[in-house]
């Protein structure tokens, strides 16, 4: 993998795997607090527990029915209701006697019975040995709300059985209140009853009143309505038949008329239009059906004959011959009565048109009068069946009121309930609280979940960087490796060449797979230049600088440290060389590069020290002079680090990182502060320099939070030394 531009990744929220692993370690880590704030708060509540005053309870079973035996007929209903078999019923009523239990009018006729507003030692004021004092606080003491605090109802699951438990400081008292609650509840449930009863009786007498009135003015109503529409003598049902009738025997006639006129209608037509196409024939009527009649087939003979003669006579005589002359006077009176008949024919055709017309008329006129004379009839009828109608409603309310008046005065006699003792509250010697082992065990788990919470708030106020995860997941940068803690309390110079000296230990084992990974960030393109860096100073920079030279010259390469921390260079000390000539010098142009480089006890080590201490060190290395002698180094060099100071402190860190292929970040684990660690990397970042990765220093093996995750570093170790031993392994 190449190394990137960086910047600061922001820190992951989310709960991955391995952040759950991450938190299970910590918590493991601090298993002690856990434990030890456990023991706190069980502690605390044992003594809690311990101090608190013994209670007593005892419980009363009741049965409770939904109604009351009925000793009456089936038909009287009392006012209280109905036994009902549906289930949501059955809960809400259950639900509602074990608030009656509990409520205050049950308390009081217990505190009333058994004078507990001035019992001491049920109020819990014997401690008060003064009388006026005692008699003061029992008069501003609640006995009724003290009593229903201490009121339980614990129904049976899939029963009618209801417990009624009562606690108090005395056995014998808590079974004693316990039954006279019972017999509290009986009682208001029995006068509850009765006042139900009562009111219920009282409003209907009023109402039987009321509708007594109303049922008689109605009566009179349908009465006076009946006198007014002559209903005494035939009823409106007959008449509205007897008009129905007319109506219907008007439509039948109506019906027939209308068939006839269509008939007549028809005829006239057909009259018309022969006439109208006869022009001036006067015998186009001889064409109608009534023509053929026998008297007008009759005048039609004798015409036809009167005419034969005349035709005789005409071919004899003369026009003004007296036969010819009578003959013919004749004919035209026999025409003249032939035309008459066949008028008489289209005249009777017209006239029963006419009549049939003036019929239709009249027989509207009667149906509709039939109408309006049956609307006034129905109109009446609906009247009539309002008053009826409300005459009847009044005379039922008046009776169902009546009778259930006489039910309610009946059942009011009865004095039966439907509760029962079951068993009744006996004393019992074993108190109910504290329960002291339920105590003990909230209090541990209470006390585990509180350890819990303090060792998570722990983890989460540490802030400093101690692990893998915190360097890829909250500081977003690619984990190099570790480097195991040196033990011993050797000197800075023993520690500065460990790795060169025990290169078979855990140390220079984790600076090989460090070197091994930076090689493998971008094998076609190895860097050349390298910054060394931490975010503060005493995170083992330096030192770490040392280790990665001297794993690097071991594995061939010419690498040459440059020491460009010109506040407080050490490179010098840990080699033994002098520092009269190092980079400063080069820089101004004293002395030659050859000259100033060091030859180390390391093998294929070189070592360029700082040199005097410059003024202003960060205008020193941004000059073309350091930027020339970099490039110098690296034509004769393999590899070159600089070991730099710290990131937050100083500006030279950021110059430097401009100038050379990337930067490796070093960070003390358990002690470098992940903001100031992301302070640095924002400073990188500004500076657009190219990071290879970090590496946690100074990591303590044995430590239980790395146990699983070095786990192998720590075998390493082992093995080296067995090694050395001539031990074998398989």
């Amino acid at each position: 993998m190449e190394g990137s531009l960086f910047e600061p990744a922001a820190p992951s929220g989310g709960l991955t795997p391995s952040a759950l692993v991450q938190r299970a370690r910590a918590l493991w880590r601090r298993k002690w607090v856990v434990l030890g704030v456990a023991a706190i708060v069980a502690a605390v509540a044992s003594a809690y527990t311990l101090r608190q005053p013994k209670v007593f309870a005892a419980s009363t079973s009741l049965i409770i029915d939904v109604t009351a035996p009925r000793i009456l007929d089936g038909e009287v209903k009392e006012v209280m209701g109905e036994e009902r078999s549906n289930y949501w019923f059955n809960k809400e009523y259950y639900a509602t006697q074990s608030e009656i239990i509990t409520s205050r009018a049950v308390a009081s006729r217990v505190v009333d019975k058994l004078g507990l507003s001035n019992d001491a030692a049920f109020l819990g004021l014997t401690h008060i040995q003064n009388e006026t004092a005692r008699v003061q606080a029992m008069q501003a003491t609640d006995a009724v709300d003290m009593l229903q605090h201490r009121i339980r109802v614990l129904p049976e699951k899939d029963s009618r059985v209801m417990n009624i438990a009562v606690e108090d400081g005395d056995p014998p008292r808590a079974a004693l209140l316990a039954n006279e609650v019972a017999a509290a509840y009986m009682a208001e449930n029995l006068a509850l009853k009765l006042r139900m009863t009562e009111d219920a009786r009282s409003w209907l007498e009023g109402r039987l009143d009321e509708l007594s009135h109303q049922s008689k003015t109605s009566e009179l109503a349908v009465y006076d309505f009946k006198k007014d529409a002559d209903m005494l003598s035939t009823s409106l049902e007959s008449r509205m038949s007897i008009v129905s009738e007319r109506i219907n025997t008007y439509n039948l006639k109506l019906t027939e008329v209308r068939t006839r006129i269509a008939e007549q209608q028809a005829r006239v037509d057909a009259i018309r239009q022969l006439r109208k196409s006869a022009g001036d024939d006067e015998t186009w009527a001889e064409a109608l059906p009534g023509a053929k009649d026998g008297p007008i087939q009759e005048l039609k003979s004798r015409y036809v004959e009167q005419r034969g003669v005349c035709a005789e006579l005409t071919e004899r005589y003369l026009p003004e011959h007296p036969k010819l002359l009578e003959c013919t006077r004749k004919l035209a009176v026999m025409r003249e009565d032939l035309l008459k008949s066949l008028n008489n024919v289209v005249r009777a055709a017209e006239t029963a048109l006419a009549e049939a017309v003036a019929q239709e008329r009249n027989l509207e006129k009667l149906l509709e009068s039939a109408k309006a004379e049956a609307f006034v009839v129905n109109k009446k009828s609906i009247e009539f069946d309002r008053l009826k109608r409300e005459s009847d409603n009044n005379q039922r309310l008046y009776e169902l009121v009546l009778k259930r008046l006489k039910d309610i005065e009946l059942s009011g006699l009865l004095r039966t309930s439907n509760v029962r003792v079951l068993d009744a509250a006996r004393p019992s010697f074993a108190p109910v609280r504290p329960n002291v082992r339920r105590n003990l065990m909230v209090g541990l788990v209470l006390g585990l979940l509180a350890g819990l919470g303090v060792a998570l708030l722990l983890d989460l106020l540490e802030n400093s960087v101690s692990s893998q995860a915190d360097v890829e997941e909250r500081l977003g940068l690619a984990f190099l490796g570790v480097v195991p803690r040196i033990e011993g309390g050797r000197q800075p110079k023993e520690r500065d060449l460990y790795v060169h000296r025990e290169p078979k230990s855990s140390v220079a084992e984790c600076c090989r797979a460090i070197r091994t990974n930076l090689l493998f960030m971008s094998p076609d393109k190895p860097f050349k230049t390298m910054v060394i860096t931490s975010s503060g100073p005493q995170e083992g920079k330096s030192t770490t600088c040392i280790n990665l030279g001297v794993a690097m010259a071991q594995s061939g390469n010419r690498v040459l440290l440059l020491d460009t921390d010109m506040r407080r260079p050490r490179l010098h000390r840990a080699f033994g060389v002098p520092n009269e000539m190092g980079i400063s010098s080069l820089v101004v142009g004293e002395g030659s590069l050859e000259a100033a480089v060091k030859s180390t006890e390391v093998p294929n080590l070189f070592v360029l020290p700082c040199g005097p201490l410059p003024p202003n060190p960060a205008e020193l290395l941004h000059t073309r002079a350091f930027a020339d002698l970099l490039r110098a180094a690296s034509e004769r060099f393999d590899r070159i680090i600089l070991d730099s100071p710290p990131l937050n402190a100083v500006a030279d860190a950021a110059v430097l990182a401009t100038q050379s292929d990337g930067v490796v970040l070093v960070l003390k684990a358990g002690r470098t502060n992940r903001e100031s660690a992301r302070r640095a990397l924002r400073s990188l970042a500004d500076v657009q320099a190219r990071m290879y990765g970090a590496i946690l220093n100074d990591v303590d093996l044995r430590a239980q939070r790395y146990n699983d995750a070095y786990m192998a570093y720590q075998g390493y170790g082992q093995y080296a030394d067995e090694s050395k031993d001539g031990v074998a392994h398989s």
